[in-house]
């Protein structure tokens, strides 16, 4: 019988969001087990939340370098086996290499990293190490993405033709940051988000999310990128022309001042026979469009065999029992501890539990810096 899989964590202190996010989707099909953490750069901060977490005193740290160097120390069996990471964005690369030079796995936030060098950096030392590095772009863990995906791997919209992806938010629509909404400070920060922040954060979602489902690759841009707000030293909106491989045309659509927009993540891809629509404020239906036939709507449901199996793997539930954002992340951290057991086993992985990579992390930081170089030269297409 499968052991818990140990897991460390970097960043994710009390007073932050995501942190907490990470440990209900890790928790939550008990296969992981949070073992120990370096929760903040303030040390009495990551005292005080691995305190709440139950954490044995001498299994907090001060700071990642020491989490990292004395869990290495640890008997094989008690040590972490790998490390989340969850802190701001300048805080990604310089742990997830210390990590993999230690020999743990790294599950880690995107962006990937500051700065294009250093995610090639990551992947060389990655896969030189033969470690496991997974990136939590765990919006392709709705089980109505994975059927979306299988849908088009099907053939069942033939040749596709348009990709329109759109993430709209609101939050960023006035100057938060001037008054320390510390969310908003560091994203808009370049010293710690690096040279974007609306394409960084979540327009690599978009862009991921539309690779993964139609199982294309963005080959060259066009992006016209903005900042509304005065005064703010990163963007905050992008309009972005696609040109994927096999002549399909996309538009990306990235905004943080939409007013009146949380997270509504959506997409289109339309095809010779047939189209799709996904939402994420609605992530348990999926949309099936055809000219003269009425339009299909497919819910996501363990019960549900016209599924395929792939989707079903990732239904926790029967229909009509919704289905969400944590249980997303979950199935990403669900799979990526499968592929430790498999790993350690030395078994073929299972392509069924997959989860993104850290070549997709490598294409995301490619998105931003082109994204960003075209928005200087005036939307000038450029390649990937």
């Amino acid at each position: 019988m499968n052991t818990k899989i140990r897991m460390g964590m970097i960043g994710g202190s009390l007073d932050g969001f995501i942190g907490s996010v990470h440990r209900m989707a890790a928790a939550l099909d008990g296969t992981i087990e949070l073992v120990c953490g370096a929760f903040s750069s303030n040390p009495e901060k990551s005292i005080e939340t691995g305190s709440s977490l139950s954490l044995p005193s001498e299994r907090i740290y001060a700071s990642y370098e020491e989490m990292i160097l004395q869990e290495a120390l640890l008997p094989a069996e008690k040590r972490m086996q790998f490390v989340s990471i969850v802190t701001p964005n300048f805080l990604h690369a310089r742990p997830a290499s210390l990590a993999l030079e230690q020999g743990f796995h790294v599950l880690c936030e995107k962006p990937l990293a500051l700065s294009l060098t250093e995610a090639n950096d990551l992947e060389r030392q990655a896969k030189e190490t033969g470690l496991l590095f997974g990136v939590t772009h765990n919006y392709t863990g709705y089980p109505m993405v994975k059927e979306a995906k299988q849908l088009i791997q099907s053939g069942r919209l033939g040749k596709l033709r348009k990709v329109i992806v759109e993430y709209p938010q609101g939050w960023l629509a006035d100057p938060i940051e001037n008054g320390g909404q510390k969310q908003a400070s560091w994203r808009t920060n370049p010293s710690q988000a690096g040279i974007s922040c609306c394409v960084g954060d979540i327009g690599t979602h978009a862009a991921h999310l539309a690779e993964y489902v139609t199982g294309l690759t963005i080959q060259e841009i066009s992006a016209d990128i903005s900042t509304f707000v005065d005064g703010r030293p990163l963007d905050d909106d992008a309009n972005i022309l696609l040109r994927f491989n096999h002549g399909v045309k996309g538009v990306l659509i990235a905004t943080q001042v939409a007013q009146g927009e949380a997270n509504e993540l959506k997409i289109r891809i339309y095809g010779e026979n047939a189209g799709l629509e996904w939402l994420q404020s609605n992530p348990n239906f999926l949309r099936l469009k055809q000219n003269d036939q009425p339009e299909q709507i497919l819910q996501a449901g363990s019960n549900h065999s016209y599924l395929s199996e792939q989707t079903l793997a990732h239904c926790r539930v029967p229909g009509g029992h919704p289905e969400g954002y944590l249980e997303s992340m979950a199935n990403i951290y669900r799979n990526f501890a499968a592929a430790i057991h498999k790993a350690e086993r030395k078994d073929t992985p299972d392509p069924m539990l997959d989860f993104p990579s850290i070549a997709d992390g490598v294409s995301g930081m490619k998105f931003i810096e082109t994204a960003i170089a075209s928005g200087k030269q005036n939307s000038k297409w450029l390649s990937i």
